[in-house]
């Protein structure tokens, strides 16, 4: 199995963020990190990146970083919001990691899944465009 602790940033070293403090990559990652934020979830936001695919050098030539990851949970979250051939490319890292680091958690949230979550939330799904 690879070790992805030399291949990951220090987790205990972290200091825990909140949504206001991070520039995220999506605006759905704002929402989400507000709603852990509510509930006091302690999060991190992408602390790891895994290689999952190395050339015939032993080089490193894709890997894939989680969107969140919640320590009180050990489980990495990974939000997909985009078009249907953006998510297709994702779910093969996503299966890729599992195949690669078999005991790491972790849980991919579709489009249908963050419009749920905003709909229970009371969110209107338009919010997930600002910034």
């Amino acid at each position: 199995m690879v070790d992805n602790l030399k291949f990951s940033k220090s987790l205990e070293n972290q200091k825990f963020q909140k949504a206001d403090e991070v520039n995220f990559a999506h605006p759905s990652e704002r929402i989400c990190a507000r709603i852990l934020d509510f509930y006091h979830i302690r999060w991190l936001y992408e602390p790891t990146t895994f290689p999952i695919e190395w050339d015939k050098k032993e080089n490193i030539v894709k890997s894939f970083a989680p969107d969140f990851y919640l320590p009180d949970f050990d489980l990495y979250i990974e939000l997909t919001t985009l078009n249907q051939r953006l998510v297709t490319k994702k779910n093969k890292k996503v299966r890729r990691l599992r195949e690669i680091y078999p005991d790491i958690k972790i849980k991919v949230l579709y489009q249908k899944d963050f419009k749920n979550l905003l709909i229970k939330y009371g969110l209107q799904y338009h919010e997930k465009v600002k910034n």
